[in-house]
């Protein structure tokens, strides 16, 4: 019987969840314009949101009223933040969708062996909430938002956490994002980084210093094979 190659056992691979794993936008802005409509607000157009999507809700509040010329202090306001949280937990799949491959992907590092961790900066209980309902939780040890760690990305800590909590070694782990915080913390934590150029960012990714970026997530298992045959050469190199 065919039996697959479990080559990548002992590695861990960190996922970003938005704009790396799940396409959410439109849910996303679709929660930020209902709530600007309900204040007197015009919507704002999907392009014009969609970078911010990485830097959380309250930073997509803000880009919201600014854009119709409201008060940034109104923005700001917790009741209003506790608002999107619960009408964006009523849609966060409405419209959202894994990327394509994303899927056949995480089944195949799986079944090489790799261990699976979301580390992102969405809240733990919206992350699982949304990949449950993407059939996409299975794939993972654990889901970790930054009210599961110590610090949030950009901090390297949060993707050491994130990879201890899944029962990995954070020495033998690489980060896959699309934007600062993702390529900052893998710095941090002196991991290896992929970065996808279809994510959310509001500078140019190819700036990030990635050490490798991918036009396309079927990309991803090639691009970690390639990281990891760079780390066994330098290994060997060293005795």
């Amino acid at each position: 019987m065919w039996m697959t190659d479990r080559d990548l056992e002992g590695w861990t691979i960190a996922f970003d969840l938005d704009g790396t794993l799940v396409d959410s936008a439109p849910d996303l802005i679709g929660t930020l314009n209902r709530l600007l409509v309900e204040e007197g607000l015009p919507p704002v157009p999907m392009a014009s949101a969609s970078a911010l999507i990485g830097s959380g809700a309250r930073a997509l509040l803000v880009h919201g009223f600014e854009a119709a010329g409201a008060s940034v202090e109104r923005a700001q306001s917790e009741a209003l933040f506790e608002r999107f949280l619960v009408d964006y937990a009523g849609h966060i799949a409405d419209s959202s969708q894994p990327f394509e491959g994303v899927a056949e992907t995480l089944e195949r590092l799986k079944d090489r062996g790799a261990v699976l961790v979301v580390a992102t900066n969405k809240r733990s209980d919206l992350s699982e909430l949304l990949l449950e309902k993407l059939d996409l939780a299975r794939h993972f040890a654990a889901i970790v938002g930054p009210d599961r760690v110590s610090a949030r990305k950009p901090s390297g800590a949060h993707l050491k956490e994130a990879v201890s909590l899944a029962g990995g070694d954070p020495a033998r782990a690489v980060m896959v994002g699309d934007a600062a915080p993702d390529a900052e913390a893998a710095r941090d934590a002196a991991m290896p980084c992929i970065l996808v150029t279809f994510g959310f960012t509001p500078v140019p990714v190819e700036t990030l210093g990635a050490d490798v970026l991918l036009d396309a997530f079927e990309d991803v298992e090639e691009a970690i094979d390639g990281l990891l045959s760079d780390f066994y050469v330098s290994r060997a190199l060293k005795f």
